[in-house]
C-alpha cells in the first residue's frame, strides 16, 4: 500500500499489515502512536522522561510481538497500548516508591535547627512519600484508577477502556481507593503538618 493510503489506514490494518512484512506500517504506527504514549508514560512516571522512553520502547516491542496473532475487531490497538503502558509503569512507579521511601528515611537529619526553607520542603516530601506509601498499599486495580483518574485526569470512559472494564466498575475502584487512601492518612495529619498549615490559613 502507498505511503498517502497508510497514514489514512486504521490502527487494526496498520498492524495486520506490518505482520504481512508491510515495514512502512510499521513506521507509521509508530509515528501515530509513540509521541502519545511517550507522554502518557512520562506524566504516569512523575515526569521521568529516561524512565518513560524505556516503557515506550517496551510497550510498542510487545505490540509488534503480538502482531501476528492480533484479531481486529476484539481490541482496539489504542487501548491496549495505554493498558499495557499503564502496567509497565505501575510496576516501575512501585520499585521507585519502595526506593524513594528508603531514602528519605535514611535521610532524616539529627538536627532540629533547620531554616524553615529547609523544614518546609522535608514535610512536603514527607507528604510526598506517606501519599506514595498509602498508593502502594492500594489493590493493584484501585491503584490503576486512582492513578489515572486523580493524577493523570482521565476521564471514567477512558479508564473503562484502558482497564478492560465498565464506567460503573471504574467509579466503584476510585471510590474505594479515595476512601482507603483518606483513612491511611487520617491517623498523620499531624505529623505530616497538616493542622498547621490549616492554623496558618485561618
Amino acid at each position: 500500500m502507498a505511503l498517502d493510503g497508510l497514514a489514512t489506514a486504521s490502527d487494526e490494518v496498520l498492524l495486520v499489515l506490518f505482520a504481512n512484512g508491510d515495514r512502512q506500517a510499521a513506521h507509521v504506527l509508530s509515528k501515530r502512536f509513540v509521541p502519545r504514549i511517550l507522554g502518557y508514560a512520562t506524566r504516569l512516571l512523575s515526569g521521568d522522561r529516561a524512565e518513560a522512553e524505556d516503557v515506550t520502547q517496551e510497550t510498542m516491542l510487545r505490540l509488534w510481538r503480538v502482531a501476528g496473532a492480533w484479531r481486529p475487531g476484539e481490541a482496539q490497538v489504542a487501548t491496549w497500548l495505554y493498558r499495557v503502558t499503564t502496567n509497565l509503569c505501575t510496576d516501575r512507579l512501585r520499585g521507585r516508591q519502595r526506593r524513594r521511601i528508603a531514602a528519605d528515611l535514611a535521610e532524616v537529619p539529627d538536627v532540629a535547627d533547620t531554616a524553615p526553607t529547609v523544614a518546609a520542603r522535608m514535610m512536603q516530601a514527607n507528604r510526598e512519600a506517606a501519599l506514595e506509601q498509602a498508593l502502594d498499599r492500594l489493590p493493584d486495580r484501585q491503584r490503576q484508577a486512582v492513578v489515572l483518574r486523580h493524577i493523570e485526569g482521565l476521564s471514567n470512559p477512558q479508564i473503562a477502556d484502558i482497564m478492560d472494564m465498565s464506567v460503573e466498575a471504574v467509579e466503584s475502584l476510585t471510590a474505594r481507593g479515595r476512601q482507603a487512601l483518606t483513612a491511611a492518612l487520617a491517623g498523620r495529619r499531624d505529623a505530616l503538618g497538616y493542622k498547621d498549615d490549616e492554623r496558618g490559613g485561618g
